[in-house]
């Protein structure tokens, strides 16, 4: 936002000042990132920048670790893994979460503060503590070491997600809408089928994108709830940090960094198409 002609000096000292501060604050963020990007190409085996990629010698970069990844059974196996268990957890997190938060966005329901804490409470409590409580309740009921469970741990955890977004879209929502529909008629189940799912399918599918990272990023509950039957992408770069050290390591991030760009790319689309729904922008 350009300053005002009229601002006094100190206000553009804090302005720039401010600017400053963000953009550190970004590099600070970002460059480990950028780091790996270049890391994933090195013709050698480390974990360092040799002197020829340093001096950009087209011979110290190489794509082979790209092509030990699609080649390897043992990654594709993850890859594999990872894209059942984060869809499907995503599809029961998405349904649970959106009934959730149409219930709690009533002004009616009782205890609404205190069901909208445990909902997201997986959000609060540590991650470990999650994972080795279900590890025990998990064992007890003969899901430990299924494929099912790791869904079901998964949905638990990007549950509060799917909950916090639909929310925030429910919020803004203009339920003179509905009662207009049914003033002309419009059964309740018409008018939220035709009327409130159209409206909040933006938010909806934001939460189930944020539900899919949660899922497809995880690593801690896996590692208590799954076996290796069930072992992901990062479950997979995990055991190969602690037992071999090798630059496809590096190639699989910059793949789930590119792809989490383009969900978060994506996730803005929506957020801009919602605005645009609700005449926050203008079209």
């Amino acid at each position: 936002m350009a300053l005002p002609i009229h601002a006094t000096w100190p206000e553009r000292v804090w302005h720039y000042c401010f600017i400053i501060i963000c953009v550190s604050i970004f590099v600070f963020l970002i460059f480990p990132i950028l780091v790996i990007l270049p890391l994933s190409f090195n013709q050698q085996p480390y974990f360092s920048f040799t002197t020829e990629m340093l001096q950009l010698q087209p011979e110290a970069y190489s794509t082979k670790w790209y092509q030990e990844f699609f080649g390897s059974l043992n990654w594709q196996g993850a890859v594999k893994n990872s894209f059942i268990i984060a869809i499907f957890s995503t599809i029961i997190s998405t349904f649970l979460g959106t009934l959730a938060a149409l219930g709690l966005s009533r002004s009616d329901f009782p205890f609404r503060t205190t069901v909208m804490g445990l909902l997201i409470s997986p959000m609060i409590v540590p991650l470990i503590i999650s994972a080795a409580g279900m590890f025990f309740f998990y064992s007890r009921i003969g899901l430990q070491g299924t494929h099912i469970g790791v869904i079901l741990a998964h949905a638990a955890l990007a549950t509060p997600f799917v909950v916090i977004t639909v929310t925030a879209t429910l919020t803004g929502f203009d339920h003179s809408l509905t009662r207009a529909a049914a003033s002309l008629g419009s059964s309740p189940t018409h008018t939220f089928f035709h009327i409130t799912v159209p409206l909040i399918t933006p938010g909806v599918i934001s939460g189930a994108l944020f539900a899919f990272i949660t899922s497809f990023d995880e690593v801690v509950v896996v590692l208590f709830v799954g076996s290796y039957k069930q072992r992901t992408i990062p479950w997979q770069m995990f055991s190969g940090i602690r037992e071999e050290i090798s630059p496809t390591i590096m190639a699989v991030a910059t793949i789930l960094i590119v792809v989490s760009v383009a969900l978060l790319v994506f996730l803005e689309l929506l957020r801009r198409r919602t605005e645009r729904l609700r005449g926050i922008t203008p079209h």
